[in-house]
């Protein structure tokens, strides 16, 4: 088992099996047991039976005096990219990694180290630098962590389909086919069809008593058909132009996306893009697409309220935001229809976790409620840097080399009452329709922007029109978002999976999903591109 035979033993753990029910064991070790294809990579350092949490509880056992905070966190993750371009199998790639970050904290300063050597020996080696680290910062006051329960036990999120445990050439017979699917005019210069899957091993162990383990699998797949025609050149994508809309499942993601069906239309719409007319510029009612409005979630919503950027800690690289620690409780960042929320408990979402990398329990928290900003994305640090009473749940960490920083988890906005997309349509008497992202560029306060979409759709009397290419808007991120006059319900409502969010110094990649429905905007700049 990945884990080995030494897990956690005592106490009540929070459980989800394969299926992601919630289960309650007591007095078991209850051990991940995912393996990728050829067996499982060893978890426990070569000639040693022990596992995980034994070795991280020694190495936090050994922490010295000085210390007021100490945490290991081990981090195993395999990653496997499959893609079929025009045709031709690409090489595939296969990533595995292993190894602990130690953190701590001495005389009010931070120190951290990570390592691949994982034999008690190399983890303590780690902890001493992590140690003289923190002993060499400055001398400054620094509030205590923000209180946590500390976590106990192991969690699995949902996979029925492992897959490391089907071919290499199964699913490169799934990319294949629907790669030809799209190869159907000589005007689509390039296709391209991938999956990606991934299973993570995680284990954290704290000073405060936290002892936990984690188990996550991710997988997503898509394709793309890039047309070019009279000195004119189109994309067109699906599910979404990032990464194909991963989710924390299985294979069974990839095959209920049903690529090869979808291909046929993909490939008509990027032909279709050539000979559109260019997206009018102006004012206009606009309506974006679930996708789309979900990458305006994430740059426009979820970093401004990431509580490290508000505090200046990331102004040297990823930025600052508009909002201001005052702000909570009180600032209109939206209209009355605007509810956004952190969930790290939804189903199937990237950024969902039974605890974060602090251990600190993952969550549902309000960020926005009819207009009104009432939350940030936090953790333990950042909380009690502003008083508040518990961390939000938000530190989240790139492998073991990186230390656990501010991120997103699910930041969604919640559905309305709109109805569906066509209800909303019909309901606008004209407008533009927007769908599938292009490009973005956000400034680094999170308050100008520019989006570029796949496609256009003029909407004329409440139907939807004539096709334009090479669509964009822009806005101010309050000003847009106190535009927004309908959403659509709950059965309108997607889970939308992103692969590249950066942040941090070293820089690091976060996996995080947003939920959205498709959305209404008046007055909203076009055609600026």
């Amino acid at each position: 088992q990945a884990f080995g035979t030494a897990g956690w033993r005592d106490g009540a753990a929070k459980l989800r099996d394969g299926a992601g029910k919630l289960v309650v064991c007591r007095g078991v070790s209850t051990i991940g047991s995912q393996a990728p294809a050829g067996g499982s990579p060893s978890a426990v350092a070569p000639g040693s039976a022990e596992g995980p949490i034994d070795l991280l509880t020694d190495v936090v056992a050994h922490a010295p005096a000085s210390c007021t905070y100490a945490e290991a966190r081990w981090v195993e993750n395999t990653e496997e990219l499959l893609a079929v371009v025009s045709g031709r199998p690409e090489d595939p790639e296969l990533e595995r990694s292993r190894g602990v970050g130690v953190r701590v904290r001495a005389r009010s300063g931070w120190g951290f180290s990570a390592t691949d050597d994982v034999s008690k020996a190399g983890l303590r080696r780690a902890l001493e630098r992590a140690v003289a680290i923190a002993e060499a910062q400055p001398s400054r006051p620094s509030p205590p962590l923000a209180p946590i329960e500390p976590a106990q036990g192991h969690w699995s999120g949902p996979c029925r389909l492992d897959p490391f445990a089907l071919s290499l050439e199964s699913k490169l017979e799934l990319l294949t086919d629907a790669d030809a699917q799209m190869r159907t005019d000589p005007r689509i210069v390039r296709t391209e069809a991938e999956c990606r899957s991934a299973v993570t091993r995680t284990a954290l162990v704290s000073s405060e008593g936290v002892a936990c383990s984690q188990t996550v699998t991710q997988c997503g797949g898509g394709i793309r058909a890039f047309a070019v025609g009279d000195g004119e050149a189109q994309v067109r994508s699906y599910p979404s132009a990032h990464g194909g809309s991963p989710a924390s499942a299985g294979w069974e993601q990839v095959l209920e996306l049903d690529l090869s069906a979808h291909a046929p239309r993909v490939a008509d719409e990027a032909l279709a893009l050539l000979t559109a007319p260019p997206c009018p510029s102006g004012q206009t009612t606009v309506i974006l697409h679930d996708e789309q409005l979900a990458l305006q979630v994430h740059e426009s919503i979820g970093h401004a309220l990431e509580l490290d950027r508000i505090l200046l800690g990331e102004a040297s690289y990823a930025g600052t935001s508009w909002v201001q620690p005052e702000d909570l409780g009180k600032l209109r960042y939206g209209s009355s229809l605007l509810n956004v929320t952190a969930d790290a408990t939804l189903p199937g979402g990237l950024g969902t976790f039974m605890w974060d990398d602090e251990g600190v329990a993952g969550r549902r928290t309000p960020l926005i409620e009819g207009g009104v900003l009432v939350a940030a994305l936090s953790d333990r640090s950042s909380a009690a840097a502003i008083g508040l009473p518990a961390s939000a749940g938000c530190a989240r960490a790139d492998g073991f080399a990186r230390q656990p920083i501010v991120r997103m988890t699910n930041v969604s906005l919640e559905p309305g009452d709109a109805g569906t997309l066509e209800d909303l349509i019909a309901d606008t008497q004209d407008g533009l329709y927007l769908e599938g992202n292009r490009s973005w560029s956000i400034d680094d306060r999170r308050l100008h922007f520019q989006f570029a979409t796949e496609v256009g759709r003029e909407i004329r009397r409440g139907r939807l029109g004539r096709l334009y290419r090479n669509a964009s808007y822009a806005g101010v991120t309050p000003e847009f978002w106190r535009s927004l006059d309908g959403v659509c319900s709950a059965l309108a409502w997607r889970v939308w999976g992103l692969l590249n969010c950066g942040k941090g110094e070293p820089g690091q990649i976060m996996h995080v999903s947003h939920g959205a429905a498709p959305g209404r905007f008046r007055g909203v700049e076009v055609g600026v591109a």
